[in-house]
């Protein structure tokens, strides 16, 4: 099996060189080899250390095709799109021996290294065999996805639940405890080898919302940000990935038609026509061997005498990073997502800016577990996953925005950014850098002289 992950990471990491320079989208049979390598080299390594460190010796997870826990969709082998019929994983550490033990109670195996611990002519039913397992090791500690504040973590169905219990021997009852942390800790933690694909997504994503924000795609006066939005998702679908989210385009321009109201997420004005002189927000993920990015770009169309943007607008976009630089400068191992919340929003409304900040985990899922910092309807906090801790080899949106008057408009504007981020043993950096400069279009003006 050892031999097996080498060869594997050696693999990825001559896929992931060519990627880098190339920037080149792998096709399918190469993503499921990728995918698979880091999957092994996760369950082997990275398992191991998160059992220890959550104090669970034994992981039930429980899950039937069509329904599957989150957790286990990210341990799905690339060629299973669902779970087959019900499907029962069983993770037992023994510390003492270093060892892990990965098992299916099911009728096949699951992937490359959970063997299939259940043979159906010696033991009919599923549920005995499982209990065997438990009894034969006799763990401390069960675990199991239930959790009220991680939704990601709660994926153990009530049918499983109860069926379980009503097997289980009631001696073990005591040692059931919720997997919560290991559940989180499973699904926010990234390896060495998922962040090399990390910055090949943020490559990606940045250039299919150049290209949207590009002579290209918008012609002022013709083309609606509902024709950039259904672009976005075309070009997704032609380069064979996938979006977890439907992307959105807005427009925030000095038109009196437009008034001075700064629109709320959930009310943005839908195919509106670009023109010139219009600041434009896109808000656009993909999906791409098992991760997910999440980014918020600015761009300014040109106006015919201009040959770059306004330099309030340029202010004003510099007031965004400086809201980035005091929110990412919290980043603290060990400090709860409300904590990094109140005390950024309080250094920047210290330094004169009117912040909103509403940054996520992002990895396995766009929205996924970890420490929440705020949500746009939130900003004294968020209850329960804000209370969790930052812990070292995360990624996050970096999701946010500043209010800013522009006399010039004789309105208030929003510069909302999102950038991918990773907090890691070193601090945090961006994953691969982040907007500093105005998309325009066109992006090179064109002279024409008589």
């Amino acid at each position: 099996m050892i031999g097996f992950i080498k060869n594997s990471i050696c693999f990825f990491l001559i896929v992931s060189c060519q990627m880098a320079v190339s920037q080149h989208i792998l096709p399918s049979q190469r993503r499921a080899e990728v995918q698979d390598a880091i999957l092994e080299n996760r369950l082997a390594n990275l398992l191991p250390q998160l059992m220890d460190q959550t104090n669970i010796d034994m992981w039930i997870l429980i899950t039937r095709e069509y329904n599957e826990d989150p957790v286990v969709k990210t341990m799905l082998p690339a060629t299973w799109l669902n779970a087959r019929r019900r499907t029962i994983l069983v993770f037992y550490r023994n510390k003492k021996n270093n060892s892990i033990e990965k098992l299916a109670v099911a009728r096949y195996n699951f992937g490359k290294s959970i063997l299939s611990a259940w043979d159906k002519d010696q033991q009919p039913d599923q549920w005995k065999r499982l209990i065997e397992i438990i009894e034969e090791r006799n763990p401390t500690t069960i675990g199991l996805n239930f959790s009220e504040d991680f939704n990601i973590a709660d994926g153990l169905a009530k049918t499983d639940y109860e069926l379980l219990m009503k097997y289980l021997p009631k001696k073990h009852h005591k040692k059931v405890v919720s997997a919560e942390k290991l559940a989180v800790a499973w699904i926010e933690t990234r390896t060495e080898q998922e962040m090399v694909i990390y910055d090949q997504l943020v490559i990606i994503t940045r250039n299919i919302i150049s290209e949207a924000f590009s002579e290209a795609v918008i012609t002022p006066g013709i083309t609606t940000t509902t024709d950039v939005e259904w672009w976005m998702r075309d070009k997704v679908i032609e380069l064979g990935l996938k979006t977890w989210f439907h992307p959105t385009v807005d427009v925030q321009r000095s038109n009196e038609s437009m008034g001075n109201h700064l629109y709320a997420f959930s009310n943005r004005p839908e195919n509106m026509v670009i023109l010139p002189g219009d600041l434009l927000h896109c808000d656009f993920g993909i999906t791409y061997l098992n991760l997910n990015t999440d980014c918020q770009q600015l761009a300014y169309v040109l106006k015919p005498e201009e040959t770059e943007p306004p330099k309030y607008l340029v202010d004003a976009l510099a007031k965004g990073n400086q809201l980035q630089d005091i929110l990412t400068n919290q980043f603290k191992t060990g400090a709860t997502g409300n904590e990094i919340l109140l005390n950024a929003l309080k250094e920047a409304k210290a330094q004169g800016l009117q912040p909103s900040i509403y940054t996520h985990p992002m990895g396995y899922y766009g929205h996924s577990a970890g420490p929440t910092i705020g949500m746009w309807d939130a900003q004294g906090g968020v209850p329960g996953d804000g209370d969790y801790p930052l812990y070292p080899n995360t990624v996050y949106a970096i999701e946010l925005n500043t209010t800013v008057n522009i006399p010039q408009w004789k309105r208030d504007i929003r510069i909302m950014l999102e950038e991918a981020g990773f907090y890691g043993e070193d601090g945090f950096r961006y994953v691969n850098g982040r907007q500093t400069k105005l998309l325009t279009i066109p992006r090179i003006p064109l002279h024409v002289t008589d």
